[in-house]
């Protein structure tokens, strides 16, 4: 599939202030993580699994083909670090699994002939309300 261990090699990691309510200790610390990663440029995935995650990841990336992913939930940096690495890795992973291809299958016999005869009591029933023709 493809190696986890060189791919965090690849991303790049940024620390900001997070937003959000906090004490006096909040506007010293940067806790949020901001990561990047350039996936024109990564040399893990082959030209056709970058296709396929450019497919799959084409509303997540930049235009110029920056993936970027950030956690705050952590008031430690480190746990932000390790949330963002893992939801990174999980994503990829999804995006590189290849939807089966659906096989058309024929519409049975059976099934056919219950919407005809449905459609037959139906029009039989429409019919009995009618008042009968007198020649």
């Amino acid at each position: 599939m493809f190696d986890a261990d060189f791919l965090i090699t690849e991303l790049t990691f940024k620390a900001i202030r997070s937003s959000g309510a906090g004490g006096q200790h909040v506007n010293k610390v940067s806790s949020k993580v901001v990561l990047n990663f350039d996936l024109n440029n990564s040399q893990v995935f082959s030209e056709e699994q970058k296709t396929l995650l450019f497919k799959n990841l084409s509303s997540r990336l930049t235009t110029e083909g920056i993936l970027i992913l950030q956690s705050d939930e952590s008031r430690s940096q480190h746990k932000n670090k390790e949330l963002v690495i893992k939801r990174f890795l999980e994503l990829i992973k999804q995006s590189l699994i290849r939807p089966k291809k659906r096989k058309p299958t024929k519409v049975p016999r059976a099934v056919k002939l219950k919407r005809l005869s449905k459609k037959k009591q139906q029009a039989d029933k429409k019919a009995n309300r009618k008042p009968p023709e007198i020649n």
